[in-house]
């Protein structure tokens, strides 16, 4: 990073402290009122509101509930900042005043729970911090800001629905994409790595047929739910015995429905499963295993039909490009010093993010911030019970605001200038 583009984004967050104020009773207001994958309709209302008072020329509706604001500055390089902006099907546990007790309708009908258990609502709160920092001294930069809130990043379905309603054709193609995700980890620390930054993902439904029968009268059955235990167990073996220890990739069934009373045999069974992997050839052989196994052992019960394997959604590889990467950690360095900036593994996590970047052709780079407590984080590593912190998608998931705010924001502001032209 130049020492004109680091004396620019430290001007800029001079102002972050008497904005931080504003940012946590927006981050606070946005994680009580949760909404569902594709019914952000109130939280992009409010990405487009901060948007417009910040001079962005603000498109809504795109992808559905999407939000694109561009902040045309003169000559000079097109920068994408993104965020996502849906919530879970999760009952909130944690005990703070402003705990999400939303229930609201989902895609299949049924009321559940919603609750911002990922750390999409901090996304939004760091974004819109940026931007409007960004704005405010726009007299130090040149090019285009384009600040993009996406939809349903929990379904897979958002950066997809963003791009087929047109975002390549109706917007300026960036230079560079950019975003961050909230993390289990020091607060304020950041992380990331060159090449696969989080895992591709596969979820299936399988539909296992068999033949109903009377509890006592097992002979005249096909049994699902015995076909049902024997597919899961068969599929633990893809990992343990088709994937090279030099190779990585997940297997887990999430699901398994079956029957509604004890003494009876029903006709049907479903299990729902979901792969990650970070190569394509393994993905491949474990998509193929899959469904290799999940034919044998119905065939081998006997079943009346060959079963039913319906894809639930994708997620693709996320790869950070290598060039634009160290230029992003060089400058993170430079603001946040070298203690607070790690290397990380690739996570086996799953974002859409990278769906940008790679149907656009253009260099992205994605990164964590820690969100944990520093103090709570540390004891719980030297008691080797990392594993019992909370994670995403935990009903008692919740970061530390400070410093976990203000770094995010800052990552944003340091990551954008350092793209930018100096004015």
């Amino acid at each position: 990073m130049t020492s004109q583009r680091r004396t620019a984004a430290e001007a800029a967050l001079q102002c972050l402290a008497g904005l931080l104020p504003e940012l946590e009773a927006l981050y606070k207001d946005v994680h009580a009122h949760p909404e569902l994958s594709m019914q952000e309709t109130r939280t992009a209302a409010i990405a487009a509101q901060h948007l417009r008072a910040a001079g962005f020329a603000v498109t809504t509706g795109v992808g559905n509930t999407g939000v694109v604001g561009l902040l045309r500055n003169g000559d000079g390089p097109t920068v994408m900042l993104r965020a996502d902006m849906d919530a879970l099907p999760v009952a909130e546990t944690t005990d703070v005043d402003y705990a999400s007790k939303v229930t609201a309708t989902d895609a299949d009908g049924n009321s559940v729970p919603v609750m911002h258990a990922c750390g999409h609502d901090l996304h939004v709160t760091w974004l819109v911090g940026a931007t409007t920092l960004l704005a405010r001294h726009r007299d130090a930069w040149r090019g285009t800001l384009m600040a993009v809130f996406q939809p349903a990043e929990e379904t897979a379905a958002g950066a997809q629905a963003m791009i087929d309603d047109g975002l390549f054709k109706r917007f300026p193609k960036p230079d560079v994409v950019l975003a961050q995700h909230l993390m289990v980890g020091p607060a304020g620390m950041l992380g990331g790595r060159t090449g696969a930054i989080t895992s591709a993902a596969d979820s299936f439904q399988i539909r296992l047929f068999g033949r109903g029968a009377h509890g006592s009268m097992p002979q005249a059955s096909v049994d699902p739910v015995v076909m049902a235990a024997s597919v899961v167990l068969r599929l633990q073996t893809i990992v343990s015995r088709e994937v090279a220890a030099s190779e990585s990739a997940v297997v887990t069934v999430g699901a398994l429905q079956a029957g509604t009373k004890e003494n009876v045999i029903p006709d049907e069974a479903i299990i729902k499963l979901n792969v990650r992997t970070f190569d394509e050839g393994v993905r491949a052989r474990v998509l193929a295993a899959i469904t290799r196994i999940v034919n044998a052992e119905a065939a081998a019960s006997g079943a009346p039909k060959p079963p039913e394997i319906t894809p639930l959604d994708r997620y693709p590889l996320a790869t950070n490009d290598a060039d634009a990467t160290a230029r992003v950690f060089a400058a993170f360095r430079n603001h946040f010093s070298d203690a607070r900036v790690r290397q990380t593994g690739p996570a086996s996590a799953s974002e859409d993010f990278g769906s940008f970047g790679l149907e656009w052709g253009v260099p992205s780079v994605f990164w964590f911030v820690g969100g944990t407590d520093a103090d709570e984080y540390a004891k719980a590593k030297a008691a080797n019970k990392l594993n019992e912190l909370p994670t995403n998608h935990n009903p008692r998931f919740l970061p530390v605001l400070h410093p976990t705010l203000q770094a995010g924001v800052e990552a944003l502001v340091v990551a954008a200038h350092d793209w930018l032209s100096p004015n």
